[in-house]
């Protein structure tokens, strides 16, 4: 099947849930029905219909967008979706429980496919089960195209690309530092981190995967000098301030040593990465290190005990579904620096990008990332070496993507430190 015989460049899948609604009134704002074929999708027709009503009622571009209905227990409805679309825009979680019967759809349609996953230990299974049949059919599997992992990965790619160009030479080590921002937590991506928990405690693959730091690099290649994400209150190496980790670190770290190796270690096979939250200096910076780094921890021990999990799910977590309103998304923001420290001919030298913007990072800021990723893929507007795989942003759309985010209010910027 070629790209001429499909009806639609993009199919924004689960576009009632908050994040896909949010991602479809972007791509309908952005753009007009001459720029992008757009449908949205999901399960219930009548919300569909009622969430089309509201897209055109706020567009003078668009008079109608399609709608395709389907159901993640139905691998028919999802070929059948596949086969009709360039890109799936997928952001129906949590996907360890309602991903795989559409990444195998896409596969074995040859389909290009994009999602908001920060579920490492689901995406280890993708890569095993997927990775090479994708290579075969032309489809590119795109994971964590929203905040986990874009700013992380692509930032890296910033820096090693302004570190080769600049020095010959990529940095040794990149930080990563969550420096500020202002957002809110679905019940959407909290059902992911329920559904995590859950597959660490059952399913001894998922507590591999989130135990090896190399747990998402290819077959045969998981292992290497990098010990992973940090977990208690440390001085940082990079910058004179106390840090403490990141709730992010697990994915994001994993997603970039991925892209390196996907790309032959272009960074090199003793590359190391972490990524933590700084908490500024002396005693207060110390005690606030110690402060998040204690809440982290009474957070995944709650999560790992079976009955309290169970709780925090059905009485604290709000419902997926439930999400920052409109005016919240746009209200919020972050920005995250990335740090490279490498060696040139001349000696040592640093290389820093910013990466951010002024919307919620979970949901304003994250429709922009998916559904420019998604843009990306239909148009062909990657710099990548692969025409399929189970890929990262990195590896499967690069530096492009920083582009369009640049375009559309994204700091992308990287130069020396």
């Amino acid at each position: 099947m070629t790209d001429t015989d499909r009806t639609h460049d993009v199919v924004v899948w689960g576009a009632t849930g908050v994040a896909g609604r949010f991602t479809a009134e972007y791509l309908t704002e952005r753009y007009g029905p001459a720029d992008l074929s757009l449908a949205v999708g999901g399960r219930n027709r009548e919300k569909l219909d009622a969430l089309v009503d509201d897209l055109t009622g706020r567009s003078d571009a668009w008079d109608d967008v399609p709608v395709v209905v389907g159901d993640a227990t139905d691998p028919e409805s999802l070929r059948a979706i596949a086969r009709d679309t360039r890109v799936v825009c997928t952001t129906v979680g949590p996907y360890t429980a309602y991903g795989t019967p559409l990444v195998e759809a896409c596969v074995e349609a040859g389909t290009d496919y994009c999602d908001l996953t920060g579920e490492v230990n689901w995406v280890r299974e993708t890569v095993d089960r997927f990775h090479e049949a994708a290579v075969e059919s032309d489809a590119r599997i795109v994971h964590s195209c929203g905040f986990d992992s874009v700013p992380a990965d692509v930032g890296t790619l910033l820096v090693q690309s302004f570190a080769a160009e600049t020095y010959g030479e990529p940095c040794e080590a990149v930080r990563i530092y969550l420096d500020g921002g202002s957002g809110s937590v679905s019940g959407g991506t909290l059902a992911s981190f329920g559904e995590l928990f859950e597959a660490a405690a059952t399913d001894p693959l998922a507590r591999e995967a989130l135990r090896n730091p190399y747990s998402l690099a290819p077959r045969g290649e998981r292992s290497g000098v990098d010990p992973g994400e940090q977990r208690r209150p440390r001085r940082d190496p990079l910058r004179d301030e106390w840090t403490a980790p990141s709730p992010m670190a697990p994915v994001n770290e994993r997603v970039v040593r991925r892209s390196n190796a996907l790309l032959g270690y272009p960074w090199g096979r003793e590359f190391k990465c972490g990524e933590v939250v700084p908490t500024g200096s002396g005693p207060i910076g110390a005690a606030t290190a110690s402060a998040v780094a204690g809440g982290l921890g009474l957070f995944s021990a709650a999560m790992s005990v079976g009955p309290v999990r169970d709780a925090l799910r059905r009485y604290v977590f709000p419902d997926p579904g439930e999400g920052p309103t409109r005016e919240e998304a746009e209200a919020g923001s972050f920005l995250i620096r990335v740090l490279g420290r490498g060696t040139g001919a001349d000696g040592p030298f640093t290389v820093e990008a910013e990466f951010g913007t002024d919307r919620d990072p979970g949901y304003g800021a994250t429709a922009r990332m998916l559904g420019e990723s998604a843009v990306c893929l239909a148009r062909g507007d990657v710099d990548s070496p692969f025409d399929g795989g189970v890929l990262t942003p990195a590896s499967g759309i690069g530096l492009p993507l920083a582009e369009r985010l640049r375009d559309v209010g994204f700091t992308a910027a990287v130069g020396e430190s």
